[in-house]
């Protein structure tokens, strides 16, 4: 969150480009930290503090993101906000959180409904379906 927030403050940076290192691009968030505030507001607050999706979205045209292997919940919801998406052929996204009686929280209702509309966006995340990187390419999901 720190380093897009200077991204968002500081006009000159051009680019950034984000990666994962590693098998896997993300596999989402950390299941250990869902129930562990005293209350539904309270993370809420501490989340809105470090709005990655929010922060993305400002310097948006000056992100590049490359993915490989596991691109689960916001491992997918995040990158959708960038400009360029590339995908190695190993990639994979998916959007399991209505399983888990979540809703896909790191912006994924917002960023993946603007590359591959609000149909395809609900069939992956009611549905859990895992999209191969030459589907999310044929989409529009990666560039």
């Amino acid at each position: 969150a720190e380093a897009l927030q200077m991204v968002v403050a500081d006009s000159s940076i051009a680019e950034v480009v984000l990666r994962g290192s590693g098998d896997d691009f993300c596999a989402g968030g950390d299941l250990a930290e869902f129930g562990s505030s005293a209350d539904p507001a309270t993370a809420h607050g501490v989340r809105s503090t470090r709005n990655v999706a929010a922060l993305l979205d400002a310097c948006s045209a000056r992100v590049r993101v490359e993915v490989q292997g596991a691109c689960v919940g916001a491992g997918i919801e995040l990158p959708a906000f960038a400009s360029k998406v590339s995908a190695r052929r190993d990639a994979f996204f998916q959007l399991p959180e209505v399983s888990m009686g979540l809703v896909p929280g790191a912006g994924g209702t917002v960023s993946i409904p603007r590359r591959i509309g609000r149909q395809r966006t609900a069939l992956m995340a009611l549905t859990g379906m895992r999209v191969d990187a030459a589907t999310a390419r044929d989409w529009g999901l990666v560039d």
